[in-house]
């Protein structure tokens, strides 16, 4: 093969279309892998838009990649990767190795960081060239097209909640059934959280249930969000993945006392929280963001030792467009994944 095909859009928001390039070599600590299938995440909507600094057109977005290394840069080879290996890479795609938090190990808050589709070219293609230490490598009970949405959504709702305060038995509650919030409850219930689900309308309460709430908030009943946690007792975690800061700050009230604020839902307006709120009751606020390769091979695992597999919408490349504008409209159930 001399050339591949990618869906790449040539100016901001434009359509993502098909096009041919000739087939790259990895250079040293890089590979090539052929895509099998990558999920669509609403961050892609970051680089098709050009709402980041650096965006530079025709834009390949991606960052849920999944496929199978098919060409070795000189050294990768040395950090034990062979061609064939079943590879995954997420929102980390890199980092720079350098900077204070990468010295420190904290690799994910890198300054520098590589996220496919930013950085370099992402996985609407046929093909990606990514560095090694983006690589995680997919168990063999997950099948690709669900290896690529726990690349971002998964890791970013595990890590959120593994890294929280919360432990077995006590009450988390996830905002939002979606891409994020559809995993992050599965996560709950299997990490022994007594879990609750928080989502608009009482027709969601079966799903809920189904992906293993305990309970089911629904935000458009006369009860407020926070009067209902409090009601079970205070929630010791909020996983907030909804893209909603009226929907994020209605939570707050009801953690209990010393309940901690995850937010992993991105949106540009403010929180309207007060000090108040979270002074006397000792609670806390704070922003998760996605995780290195080491903790998308762990999630990976974790989802296969569990049963956790991301509800998803599979699509061709050539209806790459169509599949991020039903993402974008909120009509996607749970994932839209293209398959290369």
């Amino acid at each position: 093969m001399s050339t591949y095909r990618v869906a790449q859009t040539a100016a901001a928001d434009g359509p993502l279309e098909i096009a041919e390039r000739g087939v790259p070599k990895p250079g040293p600590g890089h590979v090539r892998i052929a895509v099998e299938a990558c999920g669509i995440c609403r961050s892609d909507a970051l680089f098709v838009n050009a709402a980041v600094p650096g965006i530079e057109f025709p834009v390949v977005p991606g960052h849920e990649i999944a496929g199978r290394i098919d060409a070795l840069g000189e050294g990768a080879g040395d950090r034990g990767w062979q061609t064939g290996d079943r590879v995954a890479v997420g929102w980390f795609g890199g980092s720079c190795g350098h900077c204070p938090p990468c010295r420190q190990g904290d690799f994910i808050v890198c300054p520098n960081l590589k996220v496919p589709g930013w950085a370099y070219d992402g996985g609407f293609a046929e093909m990606v060239i990514a560095p090694v230490d983006a690589l995680a490598r997919i168990p063999d009970a997950l099948a690709s097209s669900e290896a690529g949405p726990m690349a971002c959504a998964g890791v970013t709702t595990y890590n959120g909640l593994r890294r929280s305060s919360a432990r077995p038995g006590d009450l988390v509650a996830v905002l939002g059934i979606g891409g994020l919030g559809h995993l992050g409850v599965q996560y709950a219930a299997a990490m022994g959280f007594e879990t609750v689900a928080i989502a608009r309308g009482a027709d969601k309460a079966d799903l809920a249930k189904q992906l293993g709430a305990h309970h089911y908030i629904d935000s458009t009943a006369d009860i407020a969000v926070a009067e209902a946690l409090q009601s079970l007792g205070g929630a010791k975690v909020v996983l907030a993945t909804a893209g909603s800061s009226d929907a994020i700050t209605a939570t707050v009230d009801g953690l209990s006392r010393r309940g901690e604020l995850v937010v992993i839902g991105v949106t540009p307006e403010a929180l309207g929280i007060s000090p108040r709120q979270l002074i006397s009751a000792g609670r806390t606020v704070r922003g998760h963001p996605s995780g290195t390769a080491q903790d998308v091979e762990d999630a990976m695992a974790f989802s296969s030792l569990h049963g956790i597999l991301p509800m998803i919408e599979p699509m061709p490349l050539e209806q790459a467009d169509r599949a991020y504008r039903k993402m974008l409209s909120g009509a996607a159930r749970f994932r839209m994944v293209l398959i290369c």
